[in-house]
Formats: structure tokens, C-alpha cells, sequence
């Protein structure tokens, strides 16, 4: 499996006509970088509540089917990495207040690059004082990226996708 390719120029690279250069990596990977399907999902991302979270995570999950049925592999797998980035930002306003995970800046050279990069942790807050809104919008998110990671076909679609362009 290749890692992803923070090196790319994703700003000038179509990934819908050059699917051989992405590499679905781990988690979130890329979900930011990668177009035109970050310009295609990010205005639909929204989480700050239970109904916005049922909103995205519909209008995410909606996509993510026309997406295969284009046999566009690409867009459903960044349509995934959106329901799970929902889920995991959702988390991370829940147990940490104004979502700050980290304690200090992102080292200059790590911008864009997921990590602590050697910052310590926050400490998480107990899960009476969470706010219940968050849990409920990670709830949604949660349901609807494990629904689609599971999903047959994109899992053939993965399958395939690796088996032609990250493991050779």
C-alpha cells in the first residue's frame, strides 16, 4: 500500500483525470487537497449541530453513491474520508473545547499535514461536560462513514483501485 503523496501539486491536479495518482493512504488523508472532489464535498461539510450533521451527512452520502455509480473510485473515497472527518472533527469539538486537540501552533513546515507533530495532547473533557450537540452530530457522521466504508461496492472499488495503481 503507498502512502499518500503529500508532494503533489493538488491545486493544479485533476484527480478525476489522473486516478492513477491517488493513494488512498490512511484516515483522512488528503481529504483537503485532493480535487476537484474537495471543491465538490467541502461546501456540503458542515457539523456544528445534530441537524447539520444529518444535512451533510445525506448530502455526503448522496454524492458518494453517484460517485459509484460514475465507477469514479476517487470521489467515493474522498466522499468517505468527508463522512469520517465529519465524524472525527464532530469528536474532537466534543471532547475538547473549541476543538483544540493540540496544545500550541502547527510547526510551520507540518501545515496541512495531519499530526501532532510533536505537541502534547489536551486533556479530554469528562463526558458530562461534552457538549451533547457534538456527540449527537458524531453519532450521525459516525453511522454514515462506516455505512459507506462498508459498502460492497466501493469495497470492490478499493480493492481494485490498489490492486492496479498502489501495489504495482
Amino acid at each position: 500500500m503507498r502512502e499518500f503523496d503529500y508532494s503533489l501539486d493538488y491545486d493544479s491536479l485533476d484527480l478525476r483525470e489522473h486516478p492513477e495518482l491517488y493513494s488512498v493512504g490512511r484516515g483522512e488523508q488528503g481529504v483537503l487537497r485532493v480535487q476537484p472532489y474537495k471543491s465538490e464535498l467541502l461546501p456540503l461539510w458542515r457539523f456544528a449541530t445534530e441537524e447539520a450533521a444529518r444535512e451533510s451527512s445525506e448530502a455526503i452520502t448522496e454524492r458518494f453513491h453517484a460517485y459509484l455509480a460514475d465507477d469514479d473510485f476517487v470521489g467515493a473515497d474522498m466522499a468517505r474520508k468527508f463522512l469520517q472527518m465529519g465524524y472525527t472533527r464532530s469528536r474532537r469539538y466534543a471532547n475538547h473545547r473549541g476543538g483544540k486537540k493540540y496544545d500550541g501552533p502547527v510547526p510551520e513546515d507540518k501545515k496541512g499535514v495531519s499530526g501532532a507533530h510533536g505537541r502534547a495532547e489536551k486533556p479530554r473533557l469528562e463526558r458530562e461536560d461534552q457538549d451533547p450537540e457534538k456527540v449527537a452530530a458524531a453519532a450521525v457522521f459516525k453511522a454514515a462513514w462506516r455505512a459507506a466504508a462498508d459498502d460492497p461496492t466501493y469495497r470492490r472499488m478499493k480493492k481494485r483501485h490498489r490492486e492496479q495503481h498502489e501495489d504495482a
